[in-house]
């Protein structure tokens, strides 16, 4: 390569709009959207992208891709995939934290292959939240592993995290400005980087068992004065003596309850909260007083083990705290409990439930009534409401909702808005395995491949067209798509060539290729603390393949490492996964670095070690 290129008018102005929105990322006086529209407006004016050219980076394979990841990750979501996760994973720890934290942060680390790094961590928020209220493991301690191993396992697939979906369309792109008799760079499959990827998790998964959880643990005894926190209960639990755990109880022949109401039922001393009922095929949350029971009936009570157990016991029930009939309603996507105030406004003031038949025609049950401190749960059907009642339901939150646009209460607490499809799990599934199928056995583009799954979710109704419009992230698509024809000019503009060659002028003689490596994973990684991922990515990949060829290493190598080491943020907030977290832990900078460095570290090496071992 010819390291005495000169620096041209075009270097110049590209090399100008690096450092331009370099200085904006970094000091946020206008959006990143913004920013990477001007880039491009730029470019297409001054002529260094044709005009005709200027918009590909919308339809690419990169922008494609995020998109069919988000909407098929909105599937999921929709079908409470992760909420059955969540007591999937408390099962299998057994109360072990350890175990806990373990499977968790790997089960996260193998999602984040196939849905974009953010979308997974937005899903396990909830799913760590009620982890955390159900064993000693705090927020703090949980999510910054979770969102380590979401980060190590981006990179399995070339789909996991957006610098390796952007990979392949800037090697395509640098073949076309290659010297005469270079090998054209061919593009990676979708499994290409699984050894690294696996690696890398293993790795965060080690680091947190042996070191980053004790840092954890030393931060929270440091906040707490010294105390580790206790095993904590639910928010409802505390407040209310409402415990969130749902038993089923099959009615015998023997069973008094046989013939009576539900009402009546819930009226027997130390009955437990009967929430729902299936009697031959009808299923009802929230069943009506006056529904009967029979012999064969289901009836969904929540309790605390032992009450229910005394109760299933007296009653003559059999009781399995496995959910065979019931668990599609309780699924936590679907249903839940929540709070809501009674304003001065409301025409529910002066009326029981009773009066109001809550059950009957709004499927809400009525669990408990805050008032002036005191917490009512005795008779509650029964009890005239008050203004400034803080009332606690359980609902299916489609029934919750509905019910809320009367504004005759003011539900408080955050619950899914959208239509939840519980029942299309095994559907979602079947579609998302298939998926991955495709592109393990066949050459189809990978945003094709993945868009063939988007549209098997919208066929079957996992998902419908205006909720997938809803799940994407234009922000995250205009910035890309505005800089990609940024990393085009730095390679037609000869930027890229010109700083690799004057970069090797400047180096000692004999230098290894892995020391380079090294280094330009380390500069990379500095580049993604200030221009995000995207942007260090779609900067550095140019300059890596021509530094590759400028001292015969591997561009494929090179620029690999480059978009691995993008993602290797786990300091600051400019990570997009990192700073979904730093305010539910509330974690602060120092807390960061000190525990996410070290793993910065380790994740340089391994990535170093392992594309040096494959190429």
């Amino acid at each position: 390569m010819d390291t005495a290129l000169t620096l041209t008018t075009d270097m110049k102005l590209v090399l100008g709009l690096v450092g331009f929105t370099m200085a904006m990322f970094l000091f946020e006086r206008i959006r990143a959207d913004v920013v990477a529209l001007v880039v491009m407006v730029v470019l297409g004016v001054t002529g260094l992208i044709a005009p005709e050219e200027i918009f590909g980076g919308f339809s690419g394979n990169a922008v494609m891709s995020i998109i069919a990841t988000t909407i098929l990750g909105a599937g999921l979501d929709r079908t409470g995939a992760l909420n059955r996760l969540a007591g999937w994973l408390l099962r299998r720890s057994r109360g072990l934290e350890q175990r806990l934290l373990l499977l968790t942060c790997a089960t996260a680390g193998l999602n984040s292959s196939f849905m974009q790094n953010p979308s997974v961590m937005a899903l396990y928020l909830p799913v760590a939240s009620r982890l955390a209220s159900r064993t000693g493991l705090t927020l703090q301690r949980l999510l910054l592993p979770i969102s380590a191993a979401i980060v190590m396992g981006g990179a399995l697939t070339m789909v996991g995290n957006s610098p390796l979906i952007l990979l392949n369309d800037l090697l395509i792109s640098a073949n076309n400005n290659l010297p005469s008799g270079s090998a054209t760079i061919e593009p990676l499959r979708m499994f290409a980087p699984l050894p690294i990827g696996v690696a890398l998790l293993l790795a965060s998964l080690l680091y947190f068992r042996f070191r980053g959880d004790r840092k954890l643990a030393e931060n929270e005894k440091e906040v707490n004065g010294g105390q580790t926190p206790a095993r904590t209960d639910s928010y409802f639990a505390q407040t209310y003596g409402i415990k969130g755990d749902v038993f089923e109880l099959l009615v015998t022949a023997e069973s008094p309850l046989v013939g009576m109401t539900v009402g009546e039922a819930e009226s027997l001393f130390d009955a437990p909260l009967l929430l729902a009922l299936k009697s031959g095929n009808d299923t009802r949350l929230a069943p009506p007083a006056d529904m009967r029971i029979w012999v064969g009936s289901v009836i969904g009570a929540m309790g605390d083990k032992r009450q229910v157990a005394d109760f299933a016991q007296n009653q003559f029930l059999r009781m399995s705290s496995r959910l065979r009939n019931l668990g599609d309603l309780f699924n936590p996507a679907r249903a839940g409990i929540s709070e809501a105030v009674i304003p001065p406004t409301s025409k529910l003031i002066g009326k029981t439930a009773g009066q109001l038949r809550l059950r009957k025609e709004r499927g809400i049950s009525l669990l408990a009534i805050n008032r002036d401190k005191q917490v009512i749960r005795e008779d509650v059907r029964n009890v005239p409401l008050r203004s400034g009642d803080m009332l606690v339901f359980h609902s299916i939150w489609q029934d919750l909702a509905a019910a809320a646009e009367s504004r005759d209460f003011v539900v408080v607490t955050d619950y899914p808005k959208g239509e939840q499809r519980p029942h299309k799990f095994k559907i979602a599934m079947a579609i998302f395995a298939l998926t991955i199928i495709i592109a393990l056995t066949s050459r189809l583009p990978v945003a094709l491949t993945l868009l063939t799954g988007v549209a098997g979710m919208l066929l079957t109704g996992v998902l419908r067209m205006d909720e997938a419009y809803a799940s994407i992230n234009w922000k995250t698509i205009f910035m890309m798509a505005g800089l990609i024809p940024l990393g085009w000019a730095m390679d037609s503009s000869g930027a890229a060539a010109w700083i690799a060659g004057h970069t090797i002028d400047k180096l000692p003689e004999g230098i290894p290729v892995w020391a380079l490596e090294l280094a330009l994973a380390v500069l990379t990684t500095a580049f993604s603390l200030v221009i995000s991922h995207v942007g260090a990515t779609i900067v550095m990949v140019p300059i890596a393949v021509n530094l590759a060829l400028a001292v015969g290493g591997n561009p494929t190598a090179f620029a690999l490492i480059v978009a691995l080491s993008a993602s290797n943020n786990l300091m600051t907030a400019s990570n997009p996964v990192i700073s979904m977290i730093t305010g539910p832990a509330k974690y602060v900078p120092r807390e960061l670095w000190r525990v996410g460095a070290p793993l910065s570290a380790i994740y340089t090496l391994v990535v170093v070690l392992m594309i040096n071992l494959m190429f």
